[in-house]
């Protein structure tokens, strides 16, 4: 898997961009048939939903039989890296690139810092109560709302989330003290509009305990790269046409006229950026079976919604 570093203008690291090799198909992968979702890891179902006829929310049941494809942090590995988000990029980057069981197909990726899930966050709020709104309740069935919730990306565990005294989250929550808490491994998934939590659950529930602010690396999918390399040339091409249409002004009217670098440059530049950040939607393949095997695996699973 090719990766490469996301960096701005003054060398800041923003993240990883990946790109799988050949693999078509992940190994955690989603499904659609009509209105219900079906989300499989290698042959498990993970968590049925279905979309209300109105698009107001889409109701689900998870099945607890996901399992993460990152091995469990050491402290020492913890010590080691705290504070570096982006040398643990790298890190949870190899365990993508390696699982048979994870996300990762076909095209381009981003792995960055999960800030933009703290863009609604009123600072007067404690960490502890913003996470905890932001998570998504019920198990194993649960409501994700999209009318009340439009854009607040939340966050839904693939598996119930661990109470403050486990002993893991004990463990964690000194983690936090002492700021050298592994981050939480999220994946934007479009097609439920919320964040789905990979790796982390023990660890997002010992922020949580401490209201500390957890953490997060996020991953989602991005221009694919002849598409963003077809859409690069086309901006290049925009600017050389601005800087010609500024040179033509010039012989006219002579040096008094600008040659169109600083109006022209910094719109390049914004436009390379959102380009090679630009968010693509999440890739569903059809359920082979339709919605009969959707109906049928539902019902093995105990979630009888319409």
């Amino acid at each position: 898997m090719r990766r490469s570093d996301l960096t701005r203008d003054d060398g800041a690291w923003t993240g990883l961009a990946l790109e799988p090799g050949d693999r078509r198909r992940p190994g955690l992968c989603v499904f659609g048939a009509g209105r219900r979702l079906l989300l499989a890891q290698l042959s498990r179902p993970v968590l049925l939903a279905v979309v209300d006829e109105h698009l107001d929310g889409v109701g689900f049941r998870r099945t607890d039989a996901y399992r993460s494809f990152v091995p469990p942090p050491r402290a020492d590995a913890a010590r080691a890296l705290a504070g570096s988000p982006e040398r643990w990029a790298h890190r949870f980057a190899r365990y993508l690139g390696d699982a048979p069981d994870g996300p990762l197909h076909d095209g381009r990726w981003l792995l960055t810092p999960g800030h933009r899930l703290l863009r609604w966050r009123d600072p007067a709020v404690p960490h502890a109560a913003y996470w905890e709104s932001m998570l998504v309740e019920g198990h194993p069935d649960g409501y994700l709302d999209w009318f009340d919730h439009a854009g607040s990306w939340e966050v839904l565990p693939l598996r119930p989330m661990p109470g403050p005294e486990d002993g893991r989250v004990k463990a964690y929550r000194k983690q936090v003290r002492e700021g050298t808490l592994p981050p939480v491994l999220l994946w934007w998934v479009s097609g439920l509009d919320c964040h789905l939590v990979l790796d982390g659950h023990a660890r997002l529930a010992a922020a949580i305990a401490e209201s500390a602010e957890p953490p997060l690396l996020e991953l989602r999918r991005a221009l694919p790269g002849d598409d963003l390399a077809a859409r690069t040339k086309d901006a290049v091409d925009l600017y050389e046409d601005e800087l010609d249409r500024f040179a033509r002004l010039r012989a006219l009217h002579g040096p008094t006229v600008p040659d169109g670098t600083a109006l022209a440059g910094p719109e390049l530049a914004r436009r390379l950026e959102e380009l090679r950040t630009m968010e693509r939607p999440t890739w569903a393949w059809p359920l082979p079976g339709g919605e009969a095997r959707w109906h049928d695996l539902a019902r093995e699973a105990g979630f009888p919604r319409d």
